[in-house]
């Protein structure tokens, strides 16, 4: 994920900050996308989470917030993965003529609407 740079503060963006918050609070086997987060926080966009992920999510459950269409994070699949199998993520097996032959998350059972907030 994101490596902090000599130039970049220690401080965390406020937004930041609250992205990281709610990536906190999706339970284990869950996951929410950028857009979801977005909504979640009512400012922003898939896009800015998404930066903020890719910048400062490296110390969180990063696996936990992504893509809407259920692929994993270029790059990171395998920790990903390592992650989802773990916490139990619901998957869907890739077809023999997927690329990578890597699975997807199953949207319709992963997605977690934040149903256990307070």
């Amino acid at each position: 994920m994101g490596r902090m740079s000599a130039e970049e503060p220690a401080e965390l963006p406020a937004y930041a900050e609250r992205v990281l918050d709610v990536a906190e609070l999706i339970p284990p086997g869950r996951v929410m996308t950028y857009g979801d987060v977005a909504e979640w926080l009512d400012e922003g966009g898939p896009r800015q989470v998404g930066r903020v992920m890719a910048l400062y999510g490296g110390a969180g459950p990063w696996w936990r917030v992504v893509r809407a269409d259920g692929t994993l994070l270029p790059g990171h699949e395998l920790r990903a993965l390592g992650h989802y199998r773990a916490e139990g993520t619901p998957l869907r097996e890739a077809g023999r003529a997927a690329e990578g032959h890597l699975p997807k998350l199953d949207m319709r059972r992963a997605r977690w609407d934040g149903g256990a907030h307070t």
